[in-house]
């Protein structure tokens, strides 16, 4: 059982970078002890997103009625949105199920384990390759806290086909605030608790707070500075107590969701291997390349960047190092999103990290409310806020909060990977009435 390629997960990244080696011309072995997609289509990105829509549906219809039109008493069957969501996913995983049955290709069912520095076990049968790639992903993180074991993980939240009257969310990160988006929608009384200062850490400060004030006049309660101490069963609910700023508070929901980051899923045997791990993931090297030569890692499982697109993007760095070609992709350059509404989006630097790296840069700001596409479709509340080096005029950070930010960023994504300033933007003409003129205004104040 040998191959020129064996990869462990079949998610973004392991199931693309596998299409792309059989259509490179290598014989391809991909293993996968449950469901292929992995994380992000069976119980991440893809079904949050079905939710999403349906959420964001529920709010138009709410709106609608400030329009004239005549809705009626909106209510939300949830077990619809359930199943749409279940569908969805059912619907994509068999397409991935297709890519992966084309020639080249073997799909392996079942939990790999390494042996030595090239060969792996699934069951009881041992294969041996000319390169391997770890793609095995990540999965929920918990904190080590009394009573830790009642609250669900987004695993679980997204099998669950019942609403709860109150949910409270521990942790303002992505996830947590993508489901406090939805489930507020759809009527649960939502409470996020998170320890840091400003919800969304990683976001831009200013592109944080806008989102906060949105989702709190639309009934969020958002608690930050706040650290969750345990968490106990009672006949209302269950009781989350936590500090605040030095005095101990609590609150009662009748389900919590645990969402305070994600830990990389290791395969048994790296020390027989001798493939090297960190307290953040599988250590690599520029070239996704492990300890050991001929072996990589990519995606969650080596921390550097838990989000699909940079897993699928870190396959392709692989391959390219496996067949003998340079790689162009720019790892630093990696856009990401929050599927709130509105939605928000980034890509490079925050105004504080350049301030941290004593960087000159110039910042500016444009406002959807100014935008005819935005007051046509009542998305008026929304910014895009650049960052330029002041020396070079090239972007070096754009963060968005509004409608579509997903979308938008790419425009900034693609101007940052072709290296050009700040005026190449400003200066492309855009269509009108769209939201791509929210961009293009912001460049122009430079």
């Amino acid at each position: 059982m040998n191959y020129e390629l064996i990869i462990i997960g079949a998610g973004p990244g392991g199931y693309e970078m596998a299409a792309e080696a059989a259509a490179c011309g290598l014989n391809v072995a991909i293993v996968e002890r449950d469901l292929v997609g992995g994380t992000c289509l069976n119980r991440g990105c893809i079904p949050t997103k079905a939710l999403c829509r349906n959420a964001e549906v529920v709010n138009l219809m709410r709106d609608a009625a400030r329009w004239g039109v005549n809705c009626g008493d909106i209510t939300v069957d949830y077990s619809v949105a359930h199943a749409r969501k279940d569908e969805v996913v059912k619907q994509l995983r068999d397409g991935v199920q297709m890519l992966l049955s084309q020639p080249g290709i073997t799909l392996i069912e079942g939990e790999a384990r390494f042996t030595g520095p090239h060969t792996i076990m699934v069951g009881d049968q041992e294969y041996t390759g000319k390169s391997i790639v770890i793609a095995t992903g990540s999965a929920p993180r918990g904190l080590p806290i009394e009573g830790a074991d009642l609250a669900m993980t987004s695993d679980d939240v997204l099998a669950m086909s019942d609403l709860p009257k109150s949910m409270c969310i521990v942790g303002g990160g992505v996830i947590g605030m993508e489901f406090a988006a939805i489930f507020s929608s759809f009527g649960v009384e939502v409470t996020v608790v998170e320890f840091c200062k400003e919800i969304l850490p990683p976001f831009d400060k200013d592109i944080a707070k806008r989102l906060k004030q949105v989702l709190s006049k639309r009934g969020i309660k958002v608690i930050t500075q706040a650290a969750v101490k345990s968490l106990a069963k009672g006949d209302d609910g269950i009781t989350v107590t936590y500090d605040l700023k030095g005095k101990e508070q609590s609150l009662v929901a009748e389900r919590v969701l645990m969402s305070v980051g994600r830990q990389p899923v290791l395969p048994a045997g790296l020390d027989a291997a001798g493939i090297n791990v960190s307290r953040r993931g599988i250590e690599v090297n520029n070239e996704m390349e492990t300890s050991v030569s001929g072996v990589y890692a990519i995606g969650d499982v080596n921390g550097l960047c838990m989000l699909a697109h940079a897993a699928s993007a870190q396959g392709q760095v692989a391959l390219n190092s496996i067949l003998g070609e340079n790689h162009k992709v720019k790892l630093n350059i990696v856009p990401s999103a929050v599927f709130t509404v509105p939605e928000l989006a980034m890509v490079g630097l925050t105004e504080d990290q350049c301030t941290e790296r004593d960087m000159k840069v110039v910042v500016k700001k444009a406002f959807f409310r100014s935008n005819g596409k935005a007051v046509s479709m009542d998305e008026t509340d929304g910014l895009i806020k650049m960052i330029v080096d002041a020396s070079t005029r090239k972007i070096v950070g754009c963060h968005i909060c509004g409608a579509h930010a997903a979308d938008l960023i790419q425009e900034v994504v693609m101007a940052m990977n072709a290296d050009v300033t700040v005026d190449v933007l400003a200066l492309s003409i855009h269509g009108h009435p769209t939201l791509t003129e929210v961009v293009q205004a912001a460049a122009r104040q430079f």
